[in-house]
C-alpha cells in the first residue's frame, strides 16, 4: 500500500470522525487499532516509535481496519446498495429502536438482506451500536463474552457478573448522552439460557438501551414452541416482545433493482435459479470480476463457466 493510498484513508477517518463526532478513543475501540499508531497516522506519519529510539513502519492491516470499519472499500466494488423494501423496512426499524429505547424483533427469510442492513446501520452508529452475532454453537457464556468484548468491559468470572456490568455500562453510556443499541443477529440459534437472558436485559435497560433480535421465522417459531411447553423464562420473554416482532416484506424474485442493464437471458437466468438476494450476490460477483479479468461480456455462457454449472 502505497503512501497516497495510506493519506486517503486517513482523510476519509477525519471526515468520518466529524460527520459521527466520535474520538480517536472510539476509533481505536472500534477499530482495534493501537491509539499511539493512530497518533501516527493522523499527522501524516507511517512509522512508530517501538522503544529505545527505533522507528518501525506501521503495518497496513492497521489502515486496512480502518478502511473496513468506516466502510471505505479499498478494492473495486462490485455489489452496490440498493433500496429494497426488506432494507428500508429493517434501517427504519433500527431507527426507531435506537431513538426510543424499543426491544424488537426483525423477522424475514434467508438471504433478504437483514445482516446487511444491519451491517450499515452500525456504520452510520460506529459509538454506541453494538452488534452480536449469534452462532449455532454459542451458550449464553459465549455471548456474554462477545457482549463484554464489543463493551471493552474487564471480564468477571461468573456469567452473572458479567451481565451485571454490561447492563452497567449501558446505563452509564445513556447516562452520558448516548443511545446505546444491542443488536443480535442471527437469533434463531439463541438456545434457552440465552433467550432468558434476553428477557434480564430487556428488564434492566428498558428505556435507556435498544435490543433488536434480528433472525428467520425459526426463530419467533421456536419462542412459540417453548412457550407453549411453558419452558421457564420464555412466557415472560414472549410478553415482551410480543407487541415487537416485525416481520419484513418478502422478497420480489424478479430482483428489478440489481438486474437492470444486463441482457435478456441472463436476467431470465437469474430470476430462475436464485431465491434471494444472498444467492443472486453470490452468482453476480464472481462472474463480474470475472468478466472484468478476462475483459469478456457478463453472460450467462460467462456466469455457468465461473460458477461450473451445468
Amino acid at each position: 500500500m502505497n503512501n497516497e493510498f495510506k493519506k486517503q484513508i486517513i482523510e476519509a477517518l477525519e471526515a468520518y470522525m466529524t460527520e459521527h463526532g466520535i474520538s480517536q478513543n472510539d476509533v481505536a475501540r472500534k477499530s482495534g487499532v493501537n491509539a499511539s499508531y493512530l497518533v501516527a497516522m493522523r499527522k501524516g506519519e507511517y512509522a512508530a516509535n517501538a522503544g529505545n529510539g527505533k522507528m518501525v513502519d506501521i503495518a497496513d492491516r492497521h489502515f486496512e481496519k480502518i478502511a473496513e470499519m468506516i466502510g471505505l472499500s479499498l478494492r473495486k466494488t462490485y455489489w452496490e446498495t440498493r433500496p429494497t423494501e426488506q432494507l428500508l423496512e429493517a434501517m427504519a426499524i433500527l431507527e426507531d429502536a435506537k431513538a426510543f429505547g424499543y426491544t424488537n424483533a426483525i423477522i424475514g427469510d434467508t438471504g433478504c438482506g437483514k445482516s446487511y442492513a444491519i451491517e450499515l446501520f452500525a456504520k452510520q452508529h460506529p459509538v454506541d451500536v453494538f452488534v452480536i452475532t449469534v452462532s449455532q454453537s454459542d451458550n449464553i457464556g459465549d455471548l456474554l463474552d462477545k457482549m463484554v468484548d464489543l463493551l471493552k468491559i474487564v471480564p468477571e468470572k461468573s456469567r452473572s457478573k458479567r451481565l451485571r456490568e454490561v447492563i452497567r455500562k449501558l446505563r452509564d453510556m445513556k447516562l452520558n448522552g448516548l443511545s446505546p443499541m444491542l443488536i443480535f443477529d442471527e437469533c434463531e440459534y439463541m438456545k434457552i439460557p440465552a433467550l432468558c437472558a434476553m428477557k434480564e436485559l430487556y428488564d434492566n435497560l428498558k428505556g435507556c438501551c435498544a435490543i433488536v433480535l434480528s433472525g428467520h421465522i425459526q426463530f419467533t417459531d421456536n419462542i412459540e414452541k417453548l412457550r407453549k411447553r411453558n419452558r421457564d423464562g420464555i412466557p415472560q420473554l414472549y410478553r415482551r416482545i410480543k407487541f415487537g416482532i416485525r416481520y419484513l416484506p418478502g422478497i420480489d424474485r424478479k430482483f428489478d433493482l440489481f438486474v437492470a442493464g444486463l441482457d435478456r437471458e441472463l436476467r431470465k437466468f437469474l430470476t430462475e435459479h436464485c431465491e434471494n438476494y444472498g444467492e443472486l450476490h453470490d452468482v453476480l460477483v464472481p462472474a463480474m470480476r470475472e468478466a472484468d479479468r478476462t475483459e469478456e461480456p457478463l453472460t450467462v455462457a460467462l456466469v455457468r463457466k465461473v460458477l461450473n454449472f451445468r
